[in-house]
């Protein structure tokens, strides 16, 4: 029995660091699983914190927004309510196409709130893309951002990861990112142009330090860096291993008219980092596994030193929710020294066309941890590793083979 006992614990990942002064991960798991992380706070304590401390000032940008009552999200709009009424100023960004994701009751509940200015922007007229990122910003002292939706599902029953950030330098960037849209929404809305801002400045050492990068690169306020610049840069420095996780992943973009064109700029960096010998690992969700996206999928597998996992989350026991019961997480270690916690999928739209925001730590504590976070999945009953030979069924997140009038919405 002792032995059984200590190779149990000898299978569990070291846990490391999970905050540091300028960082802290937060995680959800979904509901009735086994993937809970006891020591990492959960997104709605943290919102629910945010808010409270807040004395002059709340700036939150979302794709959409779907409350619940009694969840555990409607608990946080209700703190937010209390900082309204306190006299606290809220700004709250909603993407245009997101709209139509979003519960028409979880808008007017936000609406009612004393202090909050909601605006819709129309992202797809500046950049062809949406307001992907998700994230807040306190005082312009503190900001969260993460995978995680201004969704009760994400809080309930959805993996998802994200940081609240103490980084003066950090926040003032986001802050920076946040008002850049905020005010071109008016412009866009009257059908006027919006001057591009981006530059092509990098960091001096892309592997030292922590920074943020953000997309798209023309619409980034100077000094901050493109994501897509960067990520591929990032993956060719890796020596040893690369470990991903992310919704989905695919070298493809929707398109005009859904042509799915093809968007090779990451599958090229990892099938360049396998060639040289670098261990990459994947996981993704099953909402990954639909014509043409799992092709690709098993032609990357196919490649040395690349092992593709595929994670399903049962239903729930209360019946089946649409949009949920699945891994969201957007996450990268490399070499276990670089951690990666950002609110980009792994395809094309969202480097490229779309507002994401990704955070870069070289901090072999928080890799670690991140590592930590990672290996309780890939080791899980949920992940499988995908298979070749198998043909796999189209996925059905939102529930439409069973109502077939519901939305076809996706982008999450």
């Amino acid at each position: 029995m002792i032995d059984t006992f200590k190779a149990l614990a000898a299978s569990i990942p070291a846990v490391s660091q999970a905050k540091t002064a300028d960082f802290e991960l937060v995680y959800d798991a979904p509901a009735e699983t086994t993937l809970a992380a006891p020591d990492l706070r959960s997104s709605a304590a943290v919102w629910q914190e945010m808010f409270a401390n807040a004395q002059t000032k709340i700036d939150i940008a979302q794709f959409y927004v779907a409350n619940e009552a009694g969840s555990r999200l409607d608990k946080v709009i209700h703190t937010l309510r209390q900082a309204g009424e306190r006299g606290v100023k809220i700004r709250f960004l909603l993407d245009q196409k997101g709209v139509k994701m979003s519960t028409a009751e979880t808008i007017a509940q936000l609406q009612t709130i004393p202090g909050l200015t909601l605006r819709v922007i129309p992202f797809s007229k500046l950049a062809g893309g949406i307001i992907h990122a998700k994230y807040i910003l306190v005082d312009g002292k503190q900001s969260f951002v993460g995978s995680q939706n201004f969704d009760w599902r994400a809080l309930e029953h959805i993996q998802e990861t994200g940081l609240l950030i103490n980084s003066g330098r950090v926040v003032t960037q986001i802050a920076a990112i946040f008002d850049h849209d905020w005010h071109a929404q008016p412009l866009l809305a009257a059908g006027e142009k919006v001057p591009e801002s981006g530059t092509d400045w990098l960091p001096e050492d892309l592997r030292r330090g922590s920074y943020l990068i953000a997309s798209p690169r023309a619409w980034n306020p100077a000094g901050i860096a493109d994501s897509q610049t960067v990520l591929p840069q990032l993956l060719a420095s890796a020596r040893q291993r690369i470990r991903v996780q992310v919704m989905e992943y695919a070298p493809l973009s929707c398109g005009e008219k859904r042509s799915r064109p093809f968007y090779a700029v990451i599958d090229n960096a990892l099938r360049a980092a396998a060639a040289r010998g670098v261990q990459v690992e994947l996981m993704v969700a099953s909402w990954n596994t639909g014509q043409p996206e799992i092709d690709w999928l098993k032609s990357l597998a196919l490649v040395p030193d690349v092992t593709i996992k595929v994670v399903t989350i049962p239903e729930a026991s209360s019946g089946f929710i649409p949009w949920a019961r699945v891994v969201h997480s957007k996450i990268m270690t490399i070499d276990d020294e670089l951690a990666w916690v950002g609110t980009s999928n792994w395809r094309g739209g969202y480097f490229d066309h779309s507002r994401n925001l990704e955070l870069v730590q070289n901090d072999a504590a928080m890799a670690k941890r991140l590592n930590a976070l990672y290996l309780q999945l890939w080791q899980s009953c949920y992940a499988k590793p995908l298979r070749i030979d198998a043909d796999y069924s189209e996925p059905d997140p939102g529930g439409l083979k069973r109502d077939p009038s519901g939305s076809d919405a996706d982008n999450r």
